[in-house]
Parts: structure tokens; sequence; C-alpha cells
């Protein structure tokens, strides 16, 4: 919580804080099974409503905002992902799903998201300036990286794991051939016991990752969303946070209160 003291530091700019949502418009990347991911126009110009003998001086303007819930940087809702047709909980989709949405387990449901954040840079810890387009990272790549930051990620965080990707989010086609997570890095978080994770990739899972029990692909949804009702943050811009090497932070994060939806646009926040 967000305690007196650090009320005070914010007011008086001993903490920083960090803005991890990147920035949304109609060419940013979109996973292809959301889109069209984003639009926006402005419906009412300041001319529409100019009118000096009822208002004065005064004049307004207003817009229309069209986007799909997984698009830019969001959260995944736990009705986002089923296994076999069965929500987190054992929730059959058939008995909650309308056209107006879930009526279980919808992004309305999520708390407001206040907890130790912890970030694992990847990129410095395995000597390179990003992963591999398409490549996976590990649990062993997650415990490499603890140990060079001096830091464990427990029970009740937010993982964090830059992949290097933000900087290519102007560059669609190269960003949607990131990184992710491989199975047993998903694993890892749920032995730990986060209760979200995020990375600045698109989709959190490595694309060619495979669970090999059942064969489904992005397994980590799987396993954080349905099986262990962990949250999925997506698209996070760490590079900030990863230059001044601020490892541990007061992880903030908002879902909107959309009733029924599977996911939310969120402006996430960490503040050192």
């Amino acid at each position: 919580m967000l305690t007196s003291d650090l009320a005070g530091r914010l007011a008086a700019g001993d903490a920083r804080v960090y803005d991890l949502e990147q920035p949304r418009f109609a060419a940013m990347p979109v996973y292809p099974s959301h889109r069209p991911g984003y639009f926006y126009a402005l419906y009412r110009r300041h001319d529409d409503t100019y009118d000096p003998a009822t208002t004065g001086p005064r004049s307004g303007a207003s817009g229309v905002v069209t986007m799909m819930e997984h698009s830019g940087t969001h959260i995944d809702a736990l009705s986002h992902q089923a296994e076999n047709l069965l929500l987190h909980g054992g929730v059959p989709t058939a008995q909650v799903q309308t056209p107006a949405g879930f009526s279980q387990l919808g992004i309305e449901h999520v708390p407001p998201i206040l907890a130790r954040g912890v970030l694992l840079d990847l990129p410095p810890v395995l000597g390179i300036d990003r992963l591999r387009d398409g490549g996976q990272f590990t649990a062993a790549d997650l415990e490499a990286a603890e140990r060079a930051q001096g830091v464990r990620v427990e029970r009740g965080d937010v993982l964090l794991v830059r992949l290097g990707y933000a900087p290519l989010w102007n560059d669609p086609d190269r960003y949607l051939t990131g990184a992710g997570a491989a199975g047993d890095a998903s694993h890892w978080a749920v032995e730990r016991g986060v209760v979200a994770v995020g990375a600045d990739n698109m989709t959190w899972d490595s694309l060619n990752a495979r669970d090999p029990d059942t064969g489904a692909n992005l397994p980590g949804h799987m396993y954080l969303l349905v099986r262990n009702g962990i949250y999925i943050i997506e698209n996070l811009n760490l590079e900030e946070l990863a230059a001044d090497r601020a490892y541990v932070s007061l992880f903030v994060c908002l879902p909107l209160k959309l009733v029924g939806a599977t996911g939310s646009p969120v402006r996430p926040i960490a503040i050192v």
C-alpha cells in the first residue's frame, strides 16, 4: 500500500514513477487474433460546438475509441483462456459466456494490483541486446537473472521480464516475432507464487512453446490463467526501469471495470 512515507517521498521528488505503458495508435503491433486493434476518431470538433451566443468563448471536442481488449498494454482476465472449455476453478464456459460477455471471471473482478514488482532483465545476463526472434526464455534464465541482479522473486510479487522488444514497438512485423516464455518459465512463476507476470512482448509465451502433455500452444496462458489464477500483463515498456537497474519497485496496475470483458487496457506504473 502507498504509505505516508512513500507519499511524502513522491511529493518531495525523492521517489520516481516509471510509466510502463506503450502508446496506443492505429499502426501499433496487434496479435492477429485481436485485430483490428485500435481506432480513434475525433467525433466532435471545437468548430462543431463553438457558439459565442450561448457558450461564450468556450468550445469542446470529444472522440470515439474502438479497440480490442487485448491490444496495446493490457491485462488478461481469468475468463480469457480455458482448458477443455473449463475456465479457472473448473467453471464451464457454456454456463458463463453470453453475447454481452462473461457472467463470472470478467475483468471487473480483477482487483487493483499493488505489489512488489521484481524486474528480471534477461538480455544483459545472456550477453545480448534482445532475445532472439521467436526464441524462448527458460526457468534457468530467470534464476540466472536473479543471481546476477541480487534479487529473488517471492510469493505475492509481480514478475516483470524484460526481453528487449519494447524499442521495436514502431516496427510491428519485427515486434510480433518476439521471443517469449518457455513452458518451464511459466511453471517457475507458479512455483514462486506470483500474483501476476508481465513482459515487453505480445503474448508472454513464446509462439513456439507447446505443452508437452496436451499439445496446447501458449502453454503459459493455460498454466497461469486457467490452472492457477495468475494474471498476465502484455506489451509493457520496461526500458527505463532496466536502464536505471530498478529491479525492485512498488508495482501498480488498475484494470478498468469493463463488465464481462476478458481483458482491459492498463497504464501500469512502477514506483522506486
